[in-house]
């Protein structure tokens, strides 16, 4: 692994360590690139609140801490400044017109929830057999892609669905289809690995093999420990080669068309 794109900060409020943390383990594991990728600011209706983002009043930190150790660790690593989003379309656009104060090189999708946060509030991660919530996840996550805004899906098998294999077979190709047609590769996320959690799915990764789907691993590092684990990095690989899917080391990245 010579590439992370997907790196959390304490900012978000449930990662841990300070960002010069995250990149020196990322030096000490030989990675050649390294992305910050928190939880973006998100401009929401006045009083909610989030527990899982940073705040809009600490955007300007993030970027100045990022810009900062890009600048002092250029002669050992390639730092970049991205933002993990949700596809929220009734807020899409105050967010685009928001981050376009700000030198943001990339986005990263991963819906968290359906529809938003503050009219549903319900999590994708949250384990259903109603095919509606899955058929919800991959139709937001179907137009998140089309925006063409987005550098890859983090964790796109989050939606824990239960329910009838068909169902799951159908929707999920739908997603992976999709993002064949565009060209977007998807994650193997490490953090799912590590935490045991309901994701990366098996018969997720089977369809996007069959789908002939880009693929790369993403550590969705929380703890500075965990912006180089070769342990888990291993399993992720051995994943992706079960599904006929050879992982990407790295991606392109530049400046995002914000306007």
């Amino acid at each position: 692994m010579i590439a992370n794109y997907h790196t959390h900060t304490w900012r978000c409020h449930h990662a841990k360590g300070t960002e010069r943390e995250y990149v020196e383990r990322a030096i000490e594991g030989g990675l050649k690139i390294l992305g910050f990728s928190d939880h973006t600011p998100y401009p929401l209706p006045a009083g909610y609140h989030s527990p899982n983002r940073m705040e809009m009043d600490k955007m300007d930190g993030y970027v100045d801490t990022v810009l900062s150790l890009k600048k002092e660790y250029q002669a050992d690593i390639e730092i970049h400044l991205g933002l993990e989003t949700e596809y929220y379309p009734a807020y899409w656009e105050q967010l685009l017109d928001f981050l376009s104060d700000y030198p943001v090189e990339y986005m990263l999708l991963g819906q968290h929830f359906l529809g938003n946060e503050v009219d549903s509030n319900i999590s994708s991660g949250q384990e259903t057999s109603d095919s509606a919530r899955l058929k919800q996840y991959v139709d937001q996550c179907t137009e998140a892609m089309e925006t063409g805004r987005f550098l890859y899906v983090a964790h796109p098998d989050l939606l824990n669905f239960t329910g009838d294999a068909e169902v799951f077979d159908r929707e999920y190709r739908r997603l992976c289809r999709k993002a064949r047609e565009l060209d977007i590769p998807l994650e193997i996320n490490m953090l799912g690995l590590w935490d045991h959690r309901p994701y990366p799915r098996e018969d997720f990764w089977k369809i996007a093999g069959e789908e002939g789907c880009r693929a790369l691993i993403g550590c969705d590092a929380h703890l500075p420990e965990n912006a180089w684990r070769p342990d888990i990095e291993q399993l992720a690989v051995e994943m992706a080669r079960r599904n006929h899917l050879t992982p990407e080391e790295w991606l392109p990245v530049g400046s995002m068309s914000l306007l």
